[in-house]
């Protein structure tokens, strides 16, 4: 079943402006208005929540605005940028989430996420995710995911906080009680039918069709049925025009997966020539099908380096074949290499003396591209002495440099998430617990080693100017070891006010 994600933007032209700015932004706290024409009149274009709150709204016009907030800030609109804005936007979501992606002007966009999520962790992961990366970038957003465009525009606006997953099936029901201008019509329209009694999205639904498309034309219609799935509404990807595309068109449409997996072969090697000419090696590759009811399904596969193996791309393309429906059959293929770096060739080794380095490269395409690329990790350390700050994930593939971990203390093979705090008996000042409780189960102590004593990072965080833990290895009855530490002294509350946790468990 397809998923579509559309990621609303409410402040899109105020927070463009402010990233544009920089330093030289106005303060978040300014009443900030952007201002255009309307015909001879000045009138407000985009406001901001801090205006917003003042009473300000948008297409009021300028001189109410001065008369209703006097120290109003007023810059000029400029709608070009915000759509040049927009489509560079969509461009990052091209790279980051699925190879389909579309500006949804004037403020938003579309993505189809159909057989993407999983690389993400799921829909909710990947919604917030992208939330709170614009967030951080000082974008406000809100995100929902439905079956069709229309559901999830709709939830976006009128039910995302800041994200909504509708329930696959469940379009029509959710976005029922969503009021009319969620069906995306014109503000004409929309007065109409408020005129006629209509409040929500459900109460127009429920009436018979012909009466309103008489009245209001085709476009309700259409906008209806595109809402319910009755009627399919493709995305047309967004493309750079930088980004290597090799296409196919077929006579006659296609759908044996044995003459998809012909058909991409040869679109491998096409666009691995044309890789070539440029010096590039492939980092992503989207795989976009036409159906010939004018949907679209894509591919999407990743490597960790740069290659142009046509064995191997074309490989992990037909591993990703079984996901595709062709339906009634399959008109047109477009193989796009949405991420190229340079490729620069090395020559293997021929010594006889030294032994070959196994290449793990497509081993690890393999399996990243089964689960996820985040979810396939390595290890490494880092130059920390509090525990959880001590590791890091890196990348598969990711060079050695040569730190290890020191040795002069045990570390547990599993280093919980969070310290999981836990009831003790001990003897203080320096004793181990004589047993403790954790999640429930009571566990009596048989033997122990510690403490080993760790201080804060005083010079990152002020916080841990005092912060002291000391570690305990501590053995059960069952002879299943952990590792728990007590927090701070117990005659200075300052350190850390006594409390126990345990924070990781030994093999």
């Amino acid at each position: 079943m397809p998923r579509v994600v559309s990621l609303f933007l409410p402040g899109w032209p105020i927070d463009r402006l402010r990233r544009s700015l920089g330093p030289s932004a106005p303060a978040p706290d300014q009443r900030l208005v952007l201002v255009g024409r309307e015909g001879a009149r000045r009138i407000l274009t985009a406001v901001s929540r801090v205006a917003e709150q003042a009473g300000l709204r948008v297409g009021m016009p300028l001189t109410k605005a001065h008369a209703l907030v006097p120290d109003v800030l007023t810059m000029p609109a400029d709608p070009m940028a915000d759509s040049a804005a927009l489509e560079r936007l969509a461009l990052w979501a091209l790279q980051h989430y699925a190879p389909v992606v579309a500006p949804d002007p004037p403020d938003g966009l579309v993505i189809d996420t159909t057989g993407a999520d999983h690389l993400h962790g799921g829909e909710e992961r990947m919604l917030t995710g992208l939330v709170n990366r614009l967030g951080a970038s000082g974008i406000f957003a809100r995100a929902a995911v439905a079956d069709t465009w229309g559901a999830a525009h709709a939830a976006a606006r009128f039910l995302a906080a800041p994200v909504c997953i509708v329930p696959p099936g469940a379009a029509g029901k959710v976005v029922a009680p969503l009021p009319i201008f969620g069906l995306r019509i014109p503000p004409e329209t929309v007065t109409g039918l408020h005129v006629l009694g209509f409040a929500t999205i459900g109460e127009v639904l429920a009436v018979p069709r012909a009466p309103l498309v008489l009245r209001f034309g085709t476009l309700i219609g259409r906008r209806m049925d595109q809402l319910l799935g009755m009627v399919h509404e493709p995305v047309d990807p967004l493309r750079a025009p930088e980004h290597v595309s090799v296409r196919k068109v077929f006579g006659e449409p296609i759908g044996a997966p044995e003459t998809i997996g012909r058909y991409t072969a040869a679109l491998v090697g096409d666009l691995c020539k044309a890789l070539e000419k440029r010096s590039l090696g492939a980092r992503r590759l989207d795989l976009l099908f036409h159906r010939v009811d004018n949907s679209r399904q894509a591919i999407r596969i990743g490597t960790a380096r740069a290659v142009r193996d046509e064995k191997r791309l074309v490989r992990l393309l037909c591993d990703r074949i079984e996901t595709i429906d062709p339906g009634f059959g399959i008109e047109i293929m477009d193989l796009t290499a949405t991420l190229a770096e340079p490729l620069v060739l090395q020559q293997k080794a021929s010594s006889l003396i030294e032994e070959a380095q196994a290449d793990l490269a497509g081993l690890v395409d393999v399996i990243a591209n089964r689960i996820g690329a985040r979810r396939l990790y390595r290890l490494a350390p880092v130059e920390s002495d509090v525990p959880e700050r001590s590791i890091q994930r890196i990348p598969p593939l990711a060079p050695d440099d040569g730190m290890t971990w020191p040795g002069r203390w045990p570390r547990p093979a599993r280093l919980l998430a969070r310290p999981e705090p836990i009831e003790v008996m001990a003897l203080l000042p320096d004793h181990p617990p004589a047993f403790f409780i954790w999640r429930g189960v009571r566990r009596r102590v048989q033997r122990a080693d510690g403490p080993e004593r760790i201080f804060g990072e005083w010079w990152k965080r002020d916080a841990e100017l005092s912060a002291v833990r000391d570690y305990f290895q501590v053995e059960d009855a069952e002879g299943e070891r952990f590792w728990l530490f007590r927090s701070g002294e117990e005659q200075q509350i300052i350190t850390g006010a006594g409390r126990w946790f345990l924070h990781g468990i030994f093999a």
